[in-house]
């Protein structure tokens, strides 16, 4: 047996141990899916980590109303493959009812307002721990995070208050209205979860692939053109190949320039690239702290 598939087989065996121990120790768990590579791991190991039992919990998707279709109809057909019950939050909804208010502007976004609406959805279902994809080596913030991550009454996060995890036990404690954000691959980076991907020949969103797509260029990020993209005077469309490195909103989701065509072309892009996977996603750009403010507030 190779290296390589023993280190993945060791980071596959940690992250169904946790999603067992979120099972257990929960009443009311869910999984956070975005329809991003990380989540779709995530629903591949809960499905071994219960087979051939179902999976014990639902998926729950905070539908911003700008995502890729793409996205969308991977995710309907993927839950419906796995047999797992889908929850979808909606934040035109929460616009519509007044409970957030969209940006406007050039760099609107309704990334942010993401987070409102996955706290109503969490209060609404009473979930008491929402598993997600986050991993240590994605962002700064992220790293800051524990495998439980302890979440208030109002669902922020404090980063200097968080509980030490010794050998593997984690401590899922908590008082009437709080809840957990749990990250079972948090020790995984991102090529682990590509060479995962491909031992395990895992189906992805046609998004990840090298396609033909009207794009525009923004601060040195090449974005998306759609209705809802107000373009700047001196910004122009242009047709590229291109592919997403993440997926999220449309509005934030930076597109690579690349030829990758397959799992092997796309490991070997990243293992050359000198820009981080985040580094193409518009939100982070806001401010140096952006993601750990979105975080302190209930973010993914």
């Amino acid at each position: 047996m190779s290296t390589k598939i023993t280190h993945l087989k060791e980071l596959e065996s940690e992250a169904i141990y946790v999603i067992r121990e979120v099972a257990a120790q929960f009443e009311k768990p869910a999984l956070l899916f975005s329809g991003g590579k990380d989540s779709i791991v995530l629903a591949y190991l809960s499905y071994k980590a219960f087979y051939p039992s179902p999976i014990p919990f639902p998926f729950v998707h905070i539908d911003t109303g700008h995502n890729f279709k793409e996205t969308i109809d991977y995710r309907d057909q993927l839950v419906e493959e796995l047999g797992v019950r889908l929850i979808v939050g909606s934040v035109q909804q929460s616009i519509d009812e007044g409970r957030v208010v969209e940006e406007t502007g050039y760099n609107a976004s309704r990334n942010k307002l993401q987070t409102f609406t996955l706290l109503d959805t969490l209060e609404q279902y009473k979930f008491d721990a929402a598993i997600g994809g986050a991993r240590r080596d994605e962002e700064k913030a992220r790293a800051k995070e524990r495998f439980f991550s302890h979440r208030d009454e109002f669902g922020q996060w404090d980063p200097k208050n968080q509980r030490p995890e010794l050998w593997n036990i984690f401590n899922g404690k908590k008082n009437m209205g709080e809840h957990f954000r749990v990250f079972p691959i948090s020790n995984w980076t991102e090529m682990d979860v590509w060479q995962y991907i491909l031992q395990e020949q895992i189906p992805l969103p046609s998004l990840y692939y090298t396609h033909q797509r009207e794009v525009f260029n923004r601060d040195g990020v090449w974005l998306a053109k759609y209705p809802f993209m107000q373009l700047k005077p001196t910004e122009k469309v242009e047709v590229k190949q291109v592919r997403c490195r993440t997926i999220g909103d449309i509005t934030c989701t930076g597109l690579t320039l690349s030829t990758a065509h397959s799992i092997e072309d796309i490991i070997d892009e990243i293992a050359s690239s000198r820009v981080t996977e985040r580094g193409g996603r518009a939100d982070d750009k806001r401010s140096e702290a952006a993601m750990e403010d979105r975080k302190k507030a209930g973010y993914f």
